[in-house]
């Protein structure tokens, strides 16, 4: 992994004091910590260890994730009475030209509205490029010389047709552009275009217009804009999903959040609306993060995302709740219903109803879903645990018994009071506090449901937009996960990501743009324990009196050279550097100077940050091993999260 000039300097002269014994760096440390480690007796750590949650907060779907480039591209995103906002659409022209406006005549039954366009104006009395309508994505369309897109939306007209549909620089220069019209013929009816454009130059904050200078009336609906690279053919950006593969995750938690609960309760997210041809989802208001979302990534692309990462999905279903209003236990029956329709839709036959619909989308062989969760974060609300949890529980038990089924209610104090095969486990905190529940689960009953942390993070002012010290602080208690790992099945870090456009919750694991993305030191700690997954964790004791420091040790097999490691995580929450030795005792093979390994997470500033201009300024830096394990002693830097691979 590469860092930026101004950053490797510093790092390499903390990489001599790793290696060197009795560093002059580590003059302000009075004495050597030790983590003793046998490595003939340890347990093995769930195969589901590791993940990821993916939440559509920060416009992490539409215009990221999710390739998309037209924003509102039902023009639904005012509502479905008319007039209804079009924004972020804008009218090119003025009104002695063309007249644009909503109205509710649509084909599409589940999203009525559409836009109407009266021209006014006729050939050379049309401003010079016609007029029309203009689309800026989401805060710039990212076009690429060379690269195809496919251009779809719905038309009728009054008259015959002639439109430019083009892709249009920030300077005004035409990008791509195609010309559709139907001679001699009227497009009375809704019909469908579809042109696959090549780029012929690169602008990353380029806009869709559709223009036209023949005079008469012409509807438009369901605009979309995609690149045909995405991943797979399946639309997911390829930098961003790259991203989130990279990290190698066992599971992935989706779609939420608070976005499944939504404020109110007709805001939520319901499965059923975001499956089947994408023209025929109807969106909705994303109330909770204040953003209207088309549901381009919907039920379906989150159980696909979850194939093409190698990972199982974990589904969050609405259970009845927003935040602000719930159904009462007796007319649930619905959602119950629908969440044994949503399993069916993921894992049922493809003769089955809601597996046919599946197959019909491409997928005729059923998802790998084995999780699912009872709502989020629903636990304290009035009808949550007197009935309602429990009308899922049993109705899903009954059908699918092989199902893992997961209670928001924290059992980490006390056992719950209601049957469930994992508890989710939730925390925001500051640095300090996270920090110090590197112990949390050490006390935790060790019998019943086993714990999921689906979300934490260093948040607030410690945070900044992703600094140092909260991925040290995460690293520590990420580390006591690790440890107490034999009832902690599964952890991912939350927010994944953000359109840097629209951060309306920080920090966030990966930040981008139209064109351009970086990790954030919290992003790079998590690549620390991606080995973590089906490891062995080895029994270890750190020897310190320090109470700055938090270590363990794993042995791991290598997937891509095929050989075994001892891994050693330490972290230094202190201001100091603190010497550090490794004794390994019962080992039958000894470990390999060649081939093993020291991986340096630290910045000279705590509250350093990544950006697009600087995105490995906090990056892990790996160099090899210079001396035998035994022979030396180590400074770990101030605030550093620092791993040993050694090769056995």
């Amino acid at each position: 992994m590469s860092l930026s000039n101004s950053f490797t300097v510093f790092v390499l002269s903390l990489v001599v004091c790793l290696v060197i014994p009795k560093c002059q760096a580590d003059a302000n440390a009075t004495q050597t910590s030790k983590l003793v480690i046998d490595a003939n007796s340890g347990r093995p750590i769930s195969d589901t260890f590791f993940g990821v949650f993916y939440e559509e907060i920060n416009h992490a779907g539409g215009g990221g994730l999710w390739a998309e480039l037209v924003s509102n591209r039902g023009f639904e995103a005012g509502g479905s009475s008319v007039p209804s906002s079009i924004l972020p659409w804008t009218i090119i022209g003025d009104e002695s030209n063309i007249i644009v406006s909503t109205d509710r005549s649509s084909c599409f039954d589940r999203n009525k509205v559409a836009l109407r366009m009266d021209i006014l104006c006729q050939r050379i009395s049309c401003p010079p490029g016609g007029v029309g309508i203009s689309n800026p994505g989401y805060w710039g369309m990212n076009i690429e010389q060379g690269k195809k897109y496919k251009i779809e939306f719905y038309v009728r007209a009054t008259s015959p047709i002639n439109l430019e549909v083009s892709f249009v620089g920030s300077n005004g220069v035409k990008l791509a552009s195609t010309n559709i019209r139907t001679f001699g013929k009227n497009v009375a009816n809704w019909t469908k275009m579809e042109n696959i454009v090549e780029a012929n130059a690169t602008d990353h904050n380029s806009s869709l217009q559709i223009t036209t200078s023949q005079k008469g009336i012409v509807w438009l609906d369901q605009v979309s804009a995609m690149p045909l690279d995405t991943y797979k053919g399946h639309g997911f950006r390829n930098d961003i999903f790259q991203m989130v593969a990279d990290l190698k995750p066992k599971f992935l938690r989706f779609p939420g959040g608070c976005f499944v609960e939504g404020d109110n309760l007709r805001n939520a997210f319901r499965w059923k609306d975001t499956v089947g041809p994408w023209e025929q989802r109807p969106g909705h208001l994303n109330d909770i993060w204040k953003y209207w979302t088309d549901d381009g990534l919907g039920y379906f692309e989150g159980l696909q995302l979850a194939e093409d990462l190698g990972a199982l999905p974990v589904w969050v279903f609405n259970n009845g709740i927003s935040h602000h209003d719930e159904v009462d236990t007796n007319a649930i029956s619905p959602f119950v219903q629908e969440a044994l329709d949503g399993i069916e839709f993921a894992r049922g036959s493809p003769t089955s109803q809601w597996g046919s619909l599946r197959a019909s989308m491409g997928h005729p062989h059923p998802f790998d879903l084995k999780y699912v969760s009872i709502g989020n974060e629903d636990c304290n609300l009035k009808y949550f645990l007197a009935n309602k949890y429990m009308k899922f529980y049993k109705a899903i038990r009954r059908v699918y018994p092989d199902i893992q089924i997961i209670s928001n209610c924290d059992g980490s104090v006390n056992p719950l009071n209601h049957p469930a095969d994992i508890y989710d486990f939730h925390i925001y905190t500051n640095s300090k506090d996270i920090f110090s529940m590197s112990t949390k689960f050490d006390n935790a009953p060790r019998s019943g449901p086993k714990v999921f942390v689906s979300e934490y993070a260093v948040w607030k002012e410690d945070a900044g937009n992703g600094s140092l010290l909260a991925a040290v602080a995460e690293a520590a208690f990420l580390i006591g996960l690790e440890k107490n790992s034999d009832i902690v099945s599964m952890v991912s870090y939350a927010p994944l990501m953000a359109n840097i456009n629209d951060r309306l919750w920080t920090p966030d694991a990966i930040v981008f743009n139209s064109y351009q993305l970086y990790g954030t030191p919290s992003y790079w700690l998590q690549q620390l324990f991606i080995e973590s997954s089906g490891a062995t964790l080895l029994n270890s004791t750190l020897q310190t009196s320090s109470t700055s420091l938090v270590a363990s040790a794993i042995q791991y097999k290598n997937s891509q050279d095929g050989n075994n490691y001892i891994r050693v995580k330490v972290v230094n929450f202190g201001t100091v550097v603190e010497n550090f030795g490794i004794s390994i005792n019962g080992l039958k093979s000894n470990v390999q100077q060649t081939g093993s390994s020291i991986v340096l997470l630290t910045s000279p500033n705590i509250m350093d940050e990544n950006s697009f201009s600087e995105p490995n300024k906090i990056a892990p830096l790996r160099v090899p091993l210079e001396k035998k394990i035994e022979d030396l002693t180590y400074g770990l830097p101030p605030y550093s999260i620092t791993s040993f691979d050694l090769l056995i």
